[in-house]
């Protein structure tokens, strides 16, 4: 089976990387060749995180270059799409190009809020209702999630939940650790660290009194902003991506509770579990689902929740093993590529007819 697959982002990407580029192996081994054209190259990402101007030049030559490859993939059995071809611009457009092929969508984020949520009443008209639009014509729509299904099982009946999940040979726990200071990490992106924010004044206070340090991969180059003794920022990269997940002790994944953050598929609680760390996160979306309180982490809200959390865990070092034990066991079963890729290919299968 061929299946043309488009992105927004290139392999820079995390949802590249998690829900099309690592499955590729396994796809293989099914039968199904896979041909991956990305919208916006690693350059673009790599702005996210620099602050850096893209040429808007340069986004245009991409949108042309789309056009270009949907029309040379009219030999293929699936046309694969993670969330939209041509972001805003009308369905129409994206609906004539790929008219008459098998579609399946893919969506790990509430892109959909960015439209219909939007502060500006002319993308909220012209926009509001794209994604349903074009989900009303899909064989299928993989999601990362129940808050994402739900919302795409209104226009594709086939809508199924496939969540987020990394390589449990490669996420794995390190058999020791030196003696040190307990560090308190996070990994993301610059569109995603707004919401450590507010808990920055409790992360502050904890490092003044020496219990714990804090690491934050990602957060990009606005967050020098935020810094304070105690707080290391690191810039992300693949290569050392598990690395830095591995040299933490306690994860954490704040979210401030908005209709986009509720479409959070909770890739770095999975990461965190993967690598054997107990998690702290809000219990907003998926989070609810991933982490069971007291289980193999802790739901907080109120800053006296997150104290009373980060501080537990920081002293009991026999409670972050423990945790991290049922996180790591979580993963496997339900988070690793290893369950999940089985689902994906079946899915694929099914929507070309078998």
């Amino acid at each position: 089976m061929r299946v043309t697959a488009f992105t927004r982002y290139s392999r820079q990407a995390a949802s590249t990387r998690q829900r099309l580029l690592q499955y590729l192996p396994r796809l293989r081994e099914a039968g199904i060749e896979v041909e991956h054209h990305a919208l916006l190259d690693d350059e673009y990402v790599k702005s996210l995180a620099t602050g850096q101007a893209y040429p808007k030049a340069r986004v245009a030559a991409a949108y042309f270059d789309r056009l270009r490859q949907l029309i040379g993939s009219r030999d293929s059995d699936i046309i694969w799409i993670y969330v939209e071809l041509l972001p805003y611009l009308p369905a129409f457009i994206e609906k004539m190009a790929i008219s008459g092929k098998a579609v399946i969508y893919d969506m790990d984020d509430a892109f959909f809020h960015r439209y219909d949520d939007s502060p500006n009443s002319l993308v909220r008209g012209l926009f509001g209702g794209k994604h349903g639009d074009l989900l009303s014509h899909a064989a299928a729509c993989t999601c990362g999630n129940d808050y994402l299904r739900d919302y795409a099982a209104r226009f594709c009946p086939n809508s199924i939940v496939v969540p987020t999940v990394v390589d449990t040979d490669i996420y794995r726990p390190v058999d020791s650790k030196p003696a040190r200071q307990v560090v308190i990490g996070w990994i993301g992106s610059p569109t995603t660290w707004p919401n450590v924010r507010p808990l920055l004044p409790l992360l502050k206070e904890i490092c003044a009194r020496g219990e714990a340090c804090v690491r934050a991969v990602g957060a990009g180059a606005a967050a020098n902003a935020d810094g304070f003794p105690g707080l290391e920022l690191l810039e992300w990269s693949e290569a050392t991506e598990v690395a830095e997940v591995q040299r933490m002790d306690i994860g954490i994944m704040p979210l401030i509770d908005t209709p986009f953050e509720r479409g959070k598929s909770g890739y770095k609680l999975i990461q965190y579990m993967a690598c054997g760390l107990p998690a702290v996160a809000s219990p907003v979306g998926v989070n609810r689902t991933i982490v069971s309180d007291g289980i193999n982490g802790f739901l907080a809200t109120a800053e006296d929740q997150w104290r009373q959390a980060l501080r537990k865990l920081i002293a009991d070092p026999d409670l972050r093993r423990r945790m991290g034990e049922r996180g790591r066991e979580l993963v496997k079963t339900a988070y690793s590529l290893d369950s999940q890729a089985p689902r994906l290919i079946e899915v694929l299968y099914n929507a070309a007819g078998g």
